[in-house]
């Protein structure tokens, strides 16, 4: 499986913020759709990502509250991007080794998407159903006389050497 067949089933929605919004407008809209990111793009380019995390440690540093900060603030600069024929064990590895849980999908200098280790989590599960269903299709259709022998059976007589 690739990450093009993951943004497949997931979708082309994309939730952005320009750097210069409030934190407070980019908690709002994650809220809202109930995301645990946003990209933030400026000129049509991606600049940075703003994540629960990002969010959760101004929270703290502000003892509870966001105060004037703008995402530009916040925003990380520094992410993991991947591209669509990546492949999904590449990806879980990426995620698991580099310790995030999103990561921008690009093509050349286009953004294509976000996955999250949620949607990973996902296709993982798909998949492997999947296999489960064949698997259990091929057990439930093997011929019964090919290729064991029936326990149940007498075993053959030897055959008499010939005489000449």
């Amino acid at each position: 499986m690739k990450v093009s067949d993951i943004l497949r089933v997931k979708g082309h929605v994309l939730f952005t913020v320009p750097p210069q919004a409030s934190l407070l407008q980019a908690v709002q809209t994650m809220a809202q759709h109930d995301i645990g990111s946003l990209v933030v793009m400026e000129q049509g380019k991606l600049v940075g990502l703003l994540t629960f995390s990002e969010v959760m440690a101004a929270v703290a540093e502000g003892q509870g509250m966001l105060g004037e900060h703008i995402v530009a603030e916040r925003m990380d600069t520094h992410y993991e991007v991947c591209g669509p024929d990546t492949t999904l064990d590449t990806l879980r590895r990426t995620m698991l080794e580099a310790g995030v849980r999103y990561i921008p999908v690009m093509q050349d200098s286009a953004l294509l998407g976000v996955i999250s280790f949620h949607d990973v989590a996902q296709a993982v599960v798909r998949e492997q159903d999947f296999e489960n269903q064949m698997l259990k299709a091929y057990i439930r259709d093997w011929p019964e006389d090919e290729g064991l022998p029936d326990a149940t059976a007498a075993p053959a007589p030897a055959s008499a050497p010939a005489r000449n």
